[in-house]
């Protein structure tokens, strides 16, 4: 599977199933050679004009992934501040 073909799939959180919002970013460890984690985009729910706020980039790191499917990425985000 492609970075681009990641970038698609819809992140849930498992704890509550919510969708949490599109990757658009990986993290990456050159040097060593590994995968740090993922970067969301999160709508905030803030108290702006009717409800909406500004949105926030969140990290994820790489062992609160959980599943990688066809269609979802699974994370564990009950310690992540979303």
């Amino acid at each position: 599977m492609r970075v681009s073909e990641l970038r698609l799939l819809d992140i849930i959180n498992i704890e509550d199933g919510r969708r949490l919002g599109p990757m658009i970013d990986l993290d990456l460890d050159l040097e060593k050679g590994f995968i740090k984690g993922i970067v969301i985009l999160v709508a905030s729910r803030g108290k702006g004009f009717f409800g909406g706020g500004r949105d926030n980039d969140v990290f994820i790191p790489w062992d609160k992934v959980i599943k990688i499917g066809v269609d979802v990425i699974l994370v564990d985000g009950r310690e992540i501040k979303l």
